[in-house]
C-alpha cells in the first residue's frame, strides 16, 4: 500500500483483484487445465533452465516502513536484512513481463501459500520478532514456471521482549516479592514486638499482683495452704498429732487500757507482736492468730516435726526477756508497765481454714484448749508449761515443777514454770550455744531421714532395683552402729548422717549424674529444715568424697564401709544382682559374665577401713567369691 502512494495502490489492488476472480471464475476450466499441464512439464529453475524460455522475475525493491525504499539493480542479490521491532512493516515488488503470474508464501508468518495473481506486490505488516525466508511461486500459464527465495530477514524482538529482558523481569519481580515479603515480615515482626511489649508488661503487672496475693496469703495463712487454696480453691482440713501450742496473754490488759490513749495503746501492742513475729517467723514456727491483747502460735504445724516443744519453749523465753526488758525501762521512765503471762501445751490437733470471703487459718482441739488453761493458771511474767511438754523439753531448759495445778473442765495437771536455758547449753548471755543446736540437730536427724525415705517411697522410679529405700535405710542404720562404735564426735556425727541420708538421693532424679543431684537437692533442702551453711558443705564433701572412694577424715571411712556393707552380707548375690539390672535398665548394659568378673574384681580390691565394720563383716571375701562362680 506504500509503493506507489495511497490512491494508485487502492485502485491496482482492487483491479488486480478483480482480474483474479474474473480469471477464476471465467477461465476456470482453462487455468486448471494450464496449471495441470504445467505441473506435469518439466520445472524451470531461475538461474539455469528458466533462462532458455524466459527471463524469471526478479527482485526489484524493498520497502521498509512505507519510506525506506531499498532498490535492488538487477542482477544483484539481497543478503539476510534485519529489521528492528520499529520497522517490521515489509513491501516486495517483483518484476513483471511476459504476463507473469505469482504465490506467494512468508515463511515464518504465512501458514500456507497464497492465491496465484499477476500482482507482482506483496506486503506484511507488523511482524512480530522472529526469522523469515519470503518465497515466490510464479507462472505464465504456458510452458514456464518456478519457484525461489527472494529474501531472508529477521525481525529483532523489542527490547523488553529480549530472553535477557525477561530474566530481568523475572528477578525483579522475585525481589519486588522478596521485597514486600520483607516489608511485610518488618512490620509484622514490629507488631509483634508491640504486643511482646504489651503482654510483658501485663504479665509483670499480674506477677507484680500474684506476687503481693501470695505475700498477703502467706501473711495470714502457711505457704503450703495458700498455694492449695489457690490451686484447688479450698484447703484441706488436717489432723497433727504433735503439735506445741503457746498462748501469751497481757496481765490486766483491761485495767490498762481504760487509763491509756486508745493510739498509743494500740501502737504498743503493735510494736509487742510485732517483735512475736520476728521470733516465731525465725524459729519455724505459725502464728495462728491475735485476739485483744492474746497472741497465739503454734508449733509443729504446717510442716512437721519433732522439734516444735523446744522451739516454742525458746520463743516463749524470747518474748518473756523482751518484756522484761520493755519492763525494767519502763520503771525507770515511771510509765505505765506490761507483764505478760505464757502458757504452752503440747499434744494433738486439727488444722484448717475457715470462712468463705475472710479466710483465717486456725487450729481446734483439745491441746489449744489445754494450752489456754496454762496460761490462764500461769503468773505474770512467767513460762507455765504442761507437764506433757517438759516431757520434751527437759534436756534443754531449766524447768521448776509447780505441782498438780487445778484446771477448769482438765481437773489437776502437772505444771512447770521454765526458768532457762541447762548451763551447759547457754552461753554467758544465757542464749543458746553450739552445744544447743548440735542437740536440736540430732533431733532433727529423724525429720530429715522421714523426709529423705518417703522421697524414696513417692517420688523414687520403679527401675531403682538397688539404689532405693531398702539400701538407704541400711546405709543409715550402719552409720549409726560404726559411729556409736567408733566413737565419732557429735558435731562430726550430724553430717556423717545427714550425707548417708542424701547420697543415692540424686539416683531418683538424674540417674548418669547422681552424685551432682545428691550434692544439688542437700543444698536446696537442708536450710528449710534448720541445718546452717557449714553443715551443707561438709555433706556435699563427704557425699563426692564417696561416690570417688576418696578418704580424708573419719567420717570418710565410716561412710565408705557403711556403703559397701552389703559386699559383707549374706545377701549380697541378690543385691548385686538387683543392682545389675538396674545398670541394664539404664543404659549400662554388660553380660553376665562381664558382670561376674567385675563384681569379683571390687570384691578383691574391696577392704572395710574401719575396725567396726570389719568385725561386722557375716561372709568372707573368699565366700562371696565362690558364691559368685556358682
Amino acid at each position: 500500500m506504500f509503493l506507489f502512494g495511497t490512491e494508485s495502490i487502492n485502485w491496482y489492488f482492487w483491479a488486480s483483484f478483480g482480474r483474479t476472480i474474473y480469471t477464476a471464475m471465467i477461465h476456470k476450466h482453462l487455468l486448471l487445465l494450464l496449471l495441470t499441464i504445467t505441473t506435469l512439464l518439466p520445472c524451470r529453475d531461475v538461474g539455469a533452465q528458466s533462462a532458455e524460455w524466459i527471463d524469471a522475475p526478479v527482485l526489484e525493491l524493498i520497502v521498509i516502513n512505507g519510506d525506506s525504499v531499498i532498490t535492488v539493480p538487477k542482477g544483484f542479490s539481497v543478503e539476510e536484512m534485519t529489521l528492528t521491532h520499529k520497522t517490521n512493516n515489509i513491501g516486495i515488488r517483483m518484476s513483471t513481463g511476459d504476463s507473469l503470474i505469482f504465490q506467494y508464501y512468508l515463511e515464518g508468518f504465512d501458514d500456507d501459500w497464497g492465491l496465484w495473481s499477476d500482482a507482482n506486490v506483496k506486503e506484511y505488516t507488523r511482524l512480530p520478532a522472529g526469522d523469515y525466508k519470503f518465497r515466490v511461486r510464479y507462472t505464465n500459464l504456458g510452458s514456464f514456471a518456478g519457484e525461489m527465495v527472494v529474501v531472508k530477514f529477521k525481525v529483532l524482538p523489542a527490547w523488553y521482549e529480549t530472553s535477557m529482558a525477561n530474566i530481568s523481569f523475572i528477578i525483579l519481580f522475585i525481589m519486588l516479592l522478596w521485597a514486600t515479603y520483607a516489608q511485610l515480615r518488618l512490620r509484622f515482626a514490629k507488631t509483634r514486638y508491640m504486643l511482646e511489649q504489651i503482654i510483658n508488661t501485663r504479665t509483670e503487672d499480674l506477677i507484680i499482683e500474684k506476687d503481693k496475693t501470695e505475700s498477703l496469703l502467706a501473711n495470714v495463712l502457711p505457704k503450703n495452704t495458700a498455694t492449695e487454696i489457690m490451686e484447688k480453691g479450698k484447703a484441706t482440713k488436717m489432723k497433727y498429732n504433735f503439735v506445741t501450742v503457746l498462748f501469751s496473754d497481757i496481765q490486766g490488759f483491761t485495767k490498762i487500757a481504760e487509763q491509756m490513749n486508745p493510739e498509743v495503746l494500740i501502737d504498743e501492742l503493735d510494736s509487742f507482736f510485732f517483735y512475736f513475729d520476728s521470733v516465731v517467723e525465725r524459729l519455724g514456727i505459725e502464728k495462728i492468730k491475735t485476739i485483744g491483747d492474746a497472741y497465739m502460735c503454734a508449733g509443729g504445724i504446717p510442716e512437721k516435726n519433732r522439734t516444735n516443744p523446744i522451739e516454742v519453749t525458746l520463743a516463749a523465753l524470747e518474748m518473756q526477756k523482751y518484756m522484761e526488758q520493755l519492763k525494767s525501762t519502763s520503771l525507770k521512765e515511771g510509765i505505765q508497765h506490761w507483764d505478760i503471762r505464757i502458757g504452752i501445751h503440747t499434744g494433738t490437733v486439727i488444722a484448717g481454714v475457715v470462712g468463705h470471703r475472710k479466710l483465717s487459718y486456725d487450729i481446734w482441739g483439745d491441746t489449744v484448749n489445754t494450752a489456754s488453761r496454762m496460761e490462764s493458771s500461769g503468773e505474770a511474767g512467767k513460762i507455765n508449761i504442761s507437764g506433757t511438754t517438759y516431757e520434751f523439753v527437759k534436756d534443754f531448759f531449766i524447768c521448776r515443777h509447780r505441782g498438780k495445778m487445778p484446771v477448769k473442765y482438765k481437773g489437776e495437771l502437772d505444771m512447770y514454770f521454765v526458768e532457762g536455758i541447762v548451763p551447759e547449753l547457754r552461753d554467758s548471755e544465757g542464749k543458746p550455744n553450739d552445744k544447743f543446736f548440735l542437740h536440736l540437730q540430732k533431733i532433727r536427724l529423724q525429720d530429715v531421714e522421714d523426709i529423705v525415705l518417703k522421697m524414696f517411697e513417692e517420688e523414687a522410679p520403679p527401675n531403682l532395683y538397688f539404689h532405693n529405700y531398702y539400701v538407704v535405710s541400711d546405709i543409715c542404720d550402719q552409720v549409726d552402729l560404726i559411729a556409736n562404735a567408733e566413737q565419732l564426735p557429735e558435731e562430726d556425727f550430724v553430717n556423717l548422717k545427714l550425707a548417708a541420708m542424701f547420697l543415692y538421693t540424686g539416683y531418683i532424679y538424674d540417674y548418669d549424674n547422681a552424685m551432682d543431684a545428691s550434692c544439688s537437692l542437700a543444698e536446696s533442702t537442708l536450710p528449710k529444715l534448720g541445718f546452717d551453711q557449714n553443715n551443707i558443705t561438709e555433706v556435699k564433701r563427704l557425699i563426692r568424697n564417696s561416690f570417688n572412694n576418696k578418704i580424708e577424715k573419719e567420717a570418710d571411712k565410716i561412710l565408705h564401709d557403711a556403703r559397701y556393707n552389703y559386699l559383707g552380707r549374706v545377701d549380697y548375690i541378690y543385691l548385686s544382682d538387683r543392682l545389675s539390672r538396674e545398670e541394664a535398665e539404664n543404659g549400662k548394659s554388660l553380660s553376665r559374665q562381664e558382670w561376674a568378673a567385675t563384681q569379683a574384681d571390687m570384691l578383691r580390691k574391696h577392704n572395710f577401713i574401719t575396725n567396726s565394720a570389719t568385725m561386722m563383716r557375716s561372709v568372707s571375701i573368699e565366700e562371696q567369691l565362690a558364691a559368685l562362680r556358682s
